[in-house]
């Protein structure tokens, strides 16, 4: 017996008072309508119907049954509703995981474009350095760099890329000169990112393709690039940044670019959406990944904006 099928059967049954406008109503024969009540009668083992040749009566157990079908159909046609709605239009709570060195620098001004455009999508926003098991740990979608996630079957689409640069305050340089040549660097106060996030040897391309590698010893190492830029402004030393994490302090002239002449192999930063290859994406899922790919393309709108200003 299909049970919700012949709950459905049976309220119709008691609504109308009659097999025959139970079984119109739902575009069925009076057999199988008959046969629906009378299966749930031998699954329950009492009588739900006072059946004549002229009228139909619900018994005392028949009437309650049918509020109890009445209360638990609603529940579930609203319940089915709420999950198709949310299937079609966004709603609920989208959490999120983002990459904290590129995230504290500017995912505001996209997370609060995506908000505008879609008020019923809660934001749940956890920063990490650390690698992540999207699925594991409940995440609908990330914001990272290569080897930050792990799980399943995720489908990856690429937003931008960071180029890595030397920089130094023009205090730092002041009072202890331009380094010309990468194995001068060694000479230098050197802050680095942990060595979890990069070991000790850099690589230096230089114009005419020549690469030159050389082992640096950090005096300071952090996990976070902001303090990174913030040990460099403070004349502390020469350190490597993504390139937009510094555009405005090298356009003020706070920060200077060290080796301009060098491009810093392997340190460039692939920055990428990753979400679940679920069959059914969620349409709060579907619309944040669609927003953030058009809005990371819109020639109007950089790599997270915001990192142009002051921090």
């Amino acid at each position: 017996m299909n049970h919700l099928q012949a709950m459905r059967v049976f309220l119709k049954v008691a609504e109308n008072g009659s097999f025959g406008r139970a079984a119109a109503s739902l575009d069925l024969s009076n057999a199988v309508v008959t046969r629906y009540v009378a299966l749930l009668e031998t699954h329950l083992n009492t009588r739900l119907v006072n059946r004549t040749t002229r009228s139909l009566s619900l018994t005392e157990a028949g009437l309650a049954y049918a509020e109890g079908c009445r209360q638990t159909l609603e529940q579930l046609d609203a319940m089915e509703s709420s999950i198709s709605q949310s299937a079609t239009h966004p709603a609920g709570t989208l959490k999120l995981v983002a990459v904290a060195s590129f995230s504290l620098f500017g995912l505001t001004p996209l997370l609060q474009r995506y908000r505008a455009q879609h008020p019923k999508v809660k934001l749940s926003v956890t920063l990490l350095h650390r690698p992540v098991d999207l699925i594991e740990e409940g995440f609908d979608v990330g914001i990272v760099v290569p080897g930050q996630v792990s799980s399943g079957t995720l489908i990856t689409r690429s937003l931008f890329r960071v180029r890595a640069i030397a920089v130094a305050s023009h205090g730092y340089i002041g009072a202890n000169g331009m380094p010309v040549t990468p194995a001068s660097l060694s000479e230098h106060t050197f802050l680095a990112p942990s060595a979890n996030l990069h070991n000790s040897d850099w690589s230096f391309v230089a114009e005419d393709g020549h690469v030159e590698t050389v082992t640096l010893e950090p005096a300071y190492s952090v996990n976070n690039a902001v303090m990174l830029r913030q040990a460099a402004l403070a004349d502390m030393g020469i350190t490597i940044l993504p390139e937009n994490h510094v555009a405005a302090d090298l356009s003020e002239g706070t920060l200077v670019r060290v080796l301009a002449s060098y491009q810093i192999k392997g340190a460039d930063k692939e920055v990428s959406l990753v979400y679940p290859g679920r069959r059914h994406v969620s349409a709060k899922t579907r619309s944040f990944v669609d927003f953030t790919v058009d809005y990371f393309r819109s020639e109007s709108v950089p790599p997270f904006p915001a990192i142009f200003q002051n921090t």
